[in-house]
């Protein structure tokens, strides 16, 4: 079989910078084809061991290559038990002298070990690892790494990282620790690695030699060599930096060609950006456009005046007007004889888009409706019909615009608010509504540059920073509980002066209501996936503020003499726009609420907000949450009451407190939870990403992006013999994909 795809695959691999034929007994064709087999087809994998790699999701040859180290073992650093020093990660080289399994609770396992060198004696403890006492042998020769302590007369490890050693001397160089399992442990692992390497030694690169001469890239089999058995951290490094610039290579390529497609369609509109609606919209504008604004539109307009297909992200911080970039993609379509969806993630963002944008699309001549999951069935068969009939310029919705019902005479223009939250198939539905629609997405959370090329490398970008009340300062504080008191009397200040306050509470009632009025919840925040819990032993639910509760505590105690509303999912919706209309116009003076008012809320007179357990939500949600206060003018407080004292929640709530800018905390978020997990929902791809940091590899991604975008320039659709190995590796790696989207 390998031989009959080796054949069919010789000429279409074929290229005067390689080799490509059998040569010294190698044959580069089905070396490089063993990446695709199954990872039995290495020697030494046994059934029991296929079982085990299964767990670490290997399946193929290529994924035991890339089940990459999590980190070395410095074997060249090694000390002596007297030497060790305390408190510092150090790599001991000892003899087990006896290894006892104790209980000192029913459900709490020890394995205790006693080691030994030349120079004394430590005492390891292994926690919730029993099986350990059969394995670890009186005489058996360890390297173990971890933080030594001193307790109890002796030097101590806990739960470290050990390697059984044979009796030559330790080597002085690095050893790999990979992610492994009981049944298949990290040396029996890097035996099966060290034996695929060689069994792909011939594998093609499918880089152009030109591109890894250009870049100071190593060959693809130095890469993994040097990644898995390195000599040095020097060629460690180097051996990451070529496969990491592999992986944001092909993804830019997948994204990019996913993006042609889009582009290549017929019926594609070359929007009019300057004809009557847009310039009656520019008039009617009660406020002056930041720059930022400007430029954002003038590369939204830019994109849909070609007669290609455009896809444009705006990416913006809470609160610097991004809606309005928007509102003049709307006025082009509306100019070139076309209408716009504008699908929102909630019933209170899209209500909120109307409010904000109906004044302006009148005196533009822009008919608009709201078409939501709570619209009557009266108005919901005006509003299709409008839109089947084309009497409607624009509707903004919900999910509810993605219905197959919902018929559009002629889209050519669609805009996802809050994109991260919809679905890669949600979004196709709605572009599916027109015939090749331009399409604008946006995003409140401020996406870094290197992640917004990384996850969206075929759209566009503008950057919107500015904020349109650039006088305006909002301070965040950060309380323990015992000192939330100090919040409610900023609290009572502010109403005093007249402005109002947000209570927020990361859950509605009890855990025994949970269910139910989850149930009951509509298309909203229901109960919001971002919030956090740092662990489970801080998890105390009679610690968390609920919703439902303090909104009664609050009314009876702290402001009593003020009006007191409850927000929250499990509302109806005629429940939720009544307590947001009697916020808005100042009859409520104090919101207690849940994460739904987290985007869409825009109440200029709000000045405070209390963000109760505060170290439950992720640090882009708090950061969005505290955007909802401010935005009026007027100076504001942001006050973090939590009572956590986990390192992370701590680290979290100290970076909010030094900075208000939100690409800022984006970056510190990122460096603790990694590329996708900001975004919520993975974007599609994503997941081939199995080295790349976002923050640190920076330079790396914008070189890929560059060459990617160059490379499809040059060659759209990667038929050139340089471009056939790499094609064939984009297309095995993203498979799944491009089988969903029919490519």
């Amino acid at each position: 079989m390998v031989a009959s795809r080796s054949t069919r695959w010789s000429s279409r691999l074929s290229n005067p910078d390689r080799t490509t034929q059998a040569v010294g007994g190698i044959d580069r064709i089905a070396d490089t084809l063993l990446l695709d087999s199954k990872v039995s087809a290495i020697k030494g994998v046994t059934p029991a061991r296929m079982k085990a790699l299964e767990k670490l999701k290997v399946r193929t040859v290529g994924d035991l290559l890339t089940h990459f180290p999590r980190r070395y073992l410095d074997l060249s650093r090694i000390c002596t038990i007297a030497d060790a020093p305390l408190g510092v990660p150090c790599t001991i080289d000892c003899r087990i002298h006896e290894a006892k399994l104790k209980r000192p609770r029913p459900k709490l396992p020890i394995v205790e070990v006693t080691v030994q060198d030349d120079t004394g004696t430590m005492i390891i403890s292994f926690f919730h690892m029993p099986w350990l006492e059969k394995r670890l042998k009186p005489g058996m020769r360890l390297a173990v790494s971890g933080k030594v302590s001193f307790d109890y007369g002796f030097k101590r490890m806990t739960n470290p990282y050990f390697e059984e050693l044979a009796d030559k001397p330790v080597e002085g160089r690095l050893m790999a620790i990979h992610p492994a399992t009981e049944k298949l442990q990290a040396g029996h692992l890097r035996r099966l690695i060290g034996q695929a390497l060689y069994q792909t030694r011939g594998m093609l690169d499918p880089l152009p030699v030109a591109l890894r001469q250009k870049r100071r890239l190593v060959s693809r089999g130095a890469a993994f060599q040097g990644i898995h058995f390195p000599h040095s951290q020097d060629e460690a490094a180097s051996a990451r930096r070529r496969l990491v610039f592999d992986e944001v290579l092909l993804l830019q390529l997948f994204l990019m060609m996913q993006g042609q497609k889009r582009s290549e369609l017929a019926g594609a509109r070359a929007h009019l950006t300057c004809g009557p609606a847009t310039r009656a919209l520019i008039a009617a504008l009660p406020f002056s456009l930041t720059d930022d604004q400007r430029r954002a539109i003038a590369d939204l307009h830019e994109a849909m005046s070609a007669e290609v297909v455009a896809d444009h992200m705006v990416l913006g911080d809470v609160g610097t007007g991004k809606t309005i970039v928007a509102a003049f993609g709307v006025a082009a379509a509306k100019d070139s004889g076309g209408q716009a969806l504008i699908m929102a993630p909630t019933e209170i963002l899209a209500q909120q888009h109307l409010k904000t944008l109906k004044p302006l699309f009148d005196a533009a001549q822009i008919r608009c409706a709201l078409l939501t999951g709570s619209t009557s069935l009266q108005e919901r068969a005006l509003i299709l019909e409008g839109l089947e009939q084309g009497s409607l310029d624009v509707v903004i919705g919900t999910h509810a615009l993605i219905e197959d019902d919902v018929i559009v005479r002629d889209m050519t223009f669609a805009v996802i608010d809050e994109q991260q939250r919809f679905g890669v198939d949600q979004r196709a539905k709605l572009l599916a509504k027109g015939i090749a629609p331009d399409a604008l997405y946006m995003t409140a959370t401020p996406i870094p540059r290197s992640l917004a090329l990384t996850l969206f490398g075929n759209l566009t970008h503008s950057y919107i920073r500015q904020r349109p009340h650039g006088k305006a300062q909002r301070k965040t504080i950060a309380y323990d509980r015992t000192d939330r008191g100090k919040a409610y009397d900023a609290a009572r200040l502010a109403l005093a002066r007249g402005e109002q306050v947000y209570v927020v509470c990361p859950l509605v009632g009890d855990r025994s209501a949970r269910k139910a009025k989850q149930d009951a919840a509509d298309e909203d925040e229901r109960y919001h996936p971002d919030v956090t819990i740092e662990s489970e032993e801080d998890y105390d639910l009679s610690d968390v503020a609920s919703a439902t509760k303090e909104a009664a505590r609050l009314a009876r105690t702290v402001f009593a003499d003020h009006q007191v509303g409850l927000l929250h999912g499990a509302l109806s919706a005629e429940e939720k726009e009544r307590v947001m209309e009697d916020f808005a116009s100042g009859v409520t003076d104090v919101l207690v609420t849940t994460t739904v008012i987290e985007v869409g809320v825009d109440v200029p007179n709000a000045t405070v907000m209390i963000v109760e357990d505060a170290d439950r939500f992720g640090l882009s949600q708090l950061h969005q949450l505290r955007g909802r206060v401010g935005r009026g003018g007027k100076d504001s407080q942001v006050f973090l009451i939590s009572s956590s004292k986990m390192p992370n929640a701590v680290r979290r709530l100290e970076a909010l407190v030094k900075s208000d800018d939100g690409f800022e905390i984006a970056g510190y978020d990122l460096s603790l939870r990694r590329e996708g997990d900001i975004l919520g929902n993975k974007q599609a791809g994503a997941s081939s990403l199995k080295l790349v940091n976002i923050v640190l590899d920076a330079d790396i991604i914008e070189e890929a992006h560059e060459d990617a975008r160059a490379m499809l320039d040059a060659d759209p659709h990667l038929e050139q013999p340089c471009h056939a190995a790499l094609a064939r590796e984009m297309r095995m790696t993203f498979s799944d994909e491009i089988q969903v989207s029919g490519g």
